[in-house]
Parts: structure tokens; C-alpha cells; sequence
């Protein structure tokens, strides 16, 4: 395999003390490496070791067949971008001369910027829709301006790896999904390798061909993402004791509502999970049914209730299934019906409600009548 970037056996740390040991990474020219782990897992250790601001403890570091020790500054500079989360403050700069820095390793002695380098800042700065801060001071800029000046420098570098340390820190959603989407460009356009760490574990399984998994400790995994992520994996991971990760929707759910279930969510096809969050918001602990294993609200409804009729997906509901919830409904205060479309396979949940209100258990279809 052609290889980008490398590491062999190498430990990583501080004042001699290891931290983080045995990392092995191989990465080809084009693909995204993401770290994901809680704070202090070792994730800005291992970037500011493999960017030269820190010496490794053992092993070895390789950008292509040649060992990091063997890269000069200006090899180095020109080869690989670094944003990393400390600030900056360049002293009466604006945005533009903050950008043209990027620019430094081509310049001659005298670092003057040529019309080739004047072109590749102007690109950089459309390429992350800061053009209109151009000629704005550096340091009036907020949080997450800043951060997409300090991605516009790397561009602007033209490297062959850009290593970030969660460079969507500070931004909004959709400046989030737009700097995923640019380094996603860059490595399938330009063949630029990304290393970099992100919180958001949802968009980093979205945007990473591989993902390193790291508890402070070790390394618990190297991989893709299909490879290695379960719902479970994450709670281990960040040590979800109470809620639980939704592997389906990216998003960590609050914990369950205890106690026996006041109310029967007749739900699917999505129409539920709305009503199954809100019912958790309010504390009311509830049952749902009856769910094919293949829809979105069995998913999120087991992750909020331990009381969740199931039945398998492309099956008819069968009498036991309908048995069940009938048994569970009687033991309910109220009946939701979520809307959720009736078809051949599913017609067993119009009864469900019909059920309930020949039986005088009040059938709502908001939550507006619950105490």
C-alpha cells in the first residue's frame, strides 16, 4: 500500500512518562484518520508528537518512507498544516497576512508573495467563505472566525497532510458541516491526507476512512468505522453510565424514566420517537409497541423504556405479540397514538387502539392530556 502517513510502536507522552504506547497507524494519500476518545484520552498528545512538538518516547513516525527525524523544518513546513486549539495572536494582522503566513515556505529570503501566492491566499479565503474579512484585524475576530482563517492558512499551504485538533470547536452547525465537507474535498480531490480530532463522534463516523479509538490509556482500536463502532462501544468508551449513545441517529440519549409504564405508544415509521423524548423529558415512564426490529422509533424507544413490544421486520405481527401489548396496555393509564401509517403487516395496531377504546382507557394523540 502506498502510505502517506506511518507510525511503528510509537509511545507517546510528557516529561518522560508515557501516556499513551504501541500506537501503529497506517494511512494512505488521500484519507481521513480521526482520534475520538473523552478529554485526556492522549488525542492532542499524539498530534503535537507527530507535528514535532513533542518528542516521542520510542517507536517511529513516517510521513511517506521517510522517518520524521529526517525531514528538515522547511520539508516539514511545506509537506504538512498544523491547526492545532491553541490561540494565536499575530500582532496587527488581518485576516489576509494571517492566510498569506501559509505562504512562508514557497516565499524567497525577503518573503515577499508573489501573484501566484496573492492568488492561493484569495482562493483560500473563498474556499471558507471568509472573503469578506480579508481586511479585518485578526484579533477583533470571534471564536469561530478565527477558526476558519486558521483552516484558510493551511489550505493556503497546499500540504500533503493537514493534521487539525477539532477544528469544529467553536463553530456552528453549518460551518461545522461545511469544514468536514472541505477536508472531505481536499482528500478526494488533491489526495491531502487529514489527521485530526473531533468530539462529534456522529460526524466523524460521516467524514473518517479510519478511526483510532483511545481511553487515556491504550489504544482500544484502529479502524474503519463500519469495523469498529457500536452503540455500545462509544458508551464504554466515554463511560455513559447513565443515558445511552444512539448509534442510529449520532446523538446520546437521556436516561429511561423508571417505574411501571402510564402510557402505550402505538407508534412507527419515525411518528414516535418525538413523543418517546418528550414522555422522558417529563419523567413519565412509558411502553411502545408494537415496533418492527427494522424502525427508527424500536431504536430510540429502547434506548427510553425497557418495556418495548417487538415483532421482527417483513413479519406479520402474530397473536402473542398482540397478546403482549394488549397486556401492557391494560396496565396503562393512557393510550398514545402516534400517527404512524397502518399497512398489511402493522393493521394489528389499529386494534390496539380500538382495543383501548372499547376498554375506556382515554386514547390521546398529544400529549396535552396527560397530568
Amino acid at each position: 500500500m502506498n502510505t502517506a502517513f506511518s507510525t511503528r510502536d510509537l509511545s507517546v507522552g510528557y516529561n518522560r512518562k508515557v501516556l499513551i504506547q504501541g500506537i501503529n497507524i497506517d494511512l494512505a494519500p488521500g484519507k481521513i484518520l480521526t482520534l475520538i476518545g473523552p478529554n485526556g484520552a492522549g488525542k492532542s498528545t499524539i498530534l503535537k508528537t507527530i507535528t514535532r512538538q513533542l518528542e516521542p518516547l520510542s517507536g517511529s513516525v513516517y510521513f511517506g518512507e521517510r522517518s520524521l527525524r529526517d525531514i528538515s523544518g522547511k520539508e516539514f513546513a511545506k509537506q504538512t498544516a498544523v491547526v492545532l486549539t491553541e490561540r494565536v495572536h499575530p500582532e496587527m494582522m488581518t485576516c489576509a497576512e494571517v492566510v498569506a503566513m501559509g505562504r512562508y515556505p514557497y516565499t524567497n529570503l525577503f518573503g515577499r508573495l508573489t501573484e501566484e501566492d496573492k492568488a492561493a491566499v484569495q482562493s483560500s479565503l473563498e474556499r471558507v467563505h471568509a472573503l469578506d474579512l480579508a481586511s479585518q484585524d485578526f484579533s477583533t475576530l470571534s471564536d469561530g472566525q478565527r477558526q476558519r482563517i486558521m483552516l484558510a492558512r493551511a489550505i493556503c499551504q497546499e500540504p500533503e497532510i493537514i493534521v487539525l485538533d477539532e477544528p469544529t470547536a467553536y463553530l456552528d452547525i453549518r460551518y461545522k458541516i461545511e469544514l468536514l465537507s472541505i477536508l472531505r474535498d481536499m482528500a478526494r480531490e488533491q489526495k491531502t491526507t487529514v489527521i485530526m480530532t473531533l468530539h462529534e463522534i456522529d460526524l466523524a463516523m460521516k467524514v473518517s476512512d479510519d478511526l483510532l479509538l483511545l481511553d487515556g490509556e491504550r489504544v482500544c482500536a484502529y479502524g474503519t468505522p463500519d469495523e469498529l463502532i457500536t452503540s455500545n462501544d462509544i458508551e464504554e468508551l466515554f463511560a455513559i453510565h447513565s443515558g445511552s449513545y444512539n448509534l442510529l441517529f449520532g446523538s446520546v440519549e437521556l436516561p429511561k424514566p423508571e417505574g411501571m409504564p402510564k402510557v402505550f405508544v402505538v407508534a412507527g415509521n419515525g411518528k414516535g420517537t418525538p413523543f418517546f423524548r418528550a414522555l422522558q423529558k417529563q419523567g413519565t415512564p412509558f411502553a411502545a409497541g408494537i415496533l418492527f426490529e427494522n424502525d427508527v422509533d424500536c431504536q430510540t424507544a429502547e434506548m427510553l423504556s425497557d418495556h418495548v413490544i417487538k415483532a421482527p421486520a417483513f413479519e406479520p405481527i402474530t397473536d402473542n405479540q398482540i397478546s403482549s401489548a394488549i397486556k401492557m396496555i391494560n396496565g396503562c393509564q393512557y393510550v398514545l397514538d402516534a400517527g404512524a401509517p397502518s399497512g398489511p403487516l402493522n393493521r394489528a395496531n389499529r386494534e390496539l387502539i380500538l382495543y383501548a377504546q372499547k376498554t375506556g382507557i382515554p386514547v390521546l394523540t398529544d400529549l396535552k392530556g396527560l397530568p
